[in-house]
């Protein structure tokens, strides 16, 4: 494995050059970065801190900065230290400004304003915190998406993370033993999506879950047959339900949440087409 040092500089949180930077770096499975991360850089006192850090130890830089004067000195720094130099931004927005025939506005961070689309988002997170795992039930209807399957199977990061794109996620778990609550059933206005593991991976997982927690003796939790029966009762419940199916075996968050959207927009294009 070869390591390199990555710097993401950015004037605003530095999220989206992150999200990018860690999107370029996977393709090179043999080179592993390690990152530099410098945020809300929208001054010449800030911009030396990262540039000191830079000539210590260089390596590639990817910036998100509109300010001029300190793309200007960011680059001149670079250029003396031979280290790549690459604008995650200003590709899209030169190629946009001619298009669009209007002038970018130049507003470091514009995505992070604290608009409509943001009070949503918190409104989501607030609501998904409060319906985590099975809790506050009785307005199950009011959610956008809900997830439920076994433990295990990813349900709450994976709502923590639609909560965080602006959707009002709940996650109910089945229980063995138990029917799944009647709120759950009845619920018509939201996308139900069942998630499901393969028993090998949902095992392995409980296991490690368990360890965490201290404890090492074999329990019915990570039984191999009543981890088959749990997961064949949660396929049945799907199928009856008629619910859609994701199986999160190997997947991660990210990809979880994608196929869950996806669904969503066929959900929600089906119930505007309801007369």
């Amino acid at each position: 494995m070869k390591y390199f040092h990555l710097h993401l500089i950015s004037d605003s949180t530095g999220e989206t050059i992150q999200a990018v930077a860690r999107a370029v770096c996977a393709q090179f499975v043999e080179a592993q970065p390690v990152e530099h991360i410098y945020g809300l850089v929208r001054g010449k006192k800030a911009l030396d801190r990262a540039l000191a850090e830079l000539a210590e130890n260089p390596g590639p830089v990817m910036y998100s900065i509109l300010d001029d004067a300190l793309r200007a000195n960011l680059h001149s720094v670079c250029e003396k230290l031979s280290v790549p130099c690459l604008s995650v931004l200003e590709p899209f927005v030169n190629q946009l400004a001619p298009y669009l025939k209007v002038e970018a506005s130049g507003k470091p961070g514009g995505q992070h304003a604290m608009d409509t689309d943001y009070f949503r988002r918190i409104n989501a997170l607030n609501y998904t915190i409060q319906h985590d795992d099975g809790q506050s039930q009785s307005d199950l209807d009011t959610a956008d998406i809900i997830l439920t399957g076994v433990s295990r199977t990813s349900k709450t990061p994976t709502c923590i993370y639609l909560a965080n794109r602006g959707y009002k996620s709940a996650n109910v778990p089945l229980v063995p033993g138990m029917d799944p609550p009647s709120e759950l059933l009845e619920a018509k206005n939201p996308l139900i999506v069942g998630l499901l593991n393969s028993p090998e991976r949902l095992r392995a997982i409980r296991r490690n879950r368990l360890l965490s927690l201290n404890e090492e003796s074999e329990t019915e939790y990570i039984d191999p047959e009543l981890i088959r029966a749990e997961i064949a009762d949660a396929r049945r419940l799907f199928a009856r339900q008629r619910w859609p199916v994701i199986d999160v075996t190997r997947r991660s968050v990210e990809e979880i949440a994608s196929a869950v959207l996806n669904l969503y927009q066929d959900h929600e294009k089906a119930r505007d087409a309801r007369p």
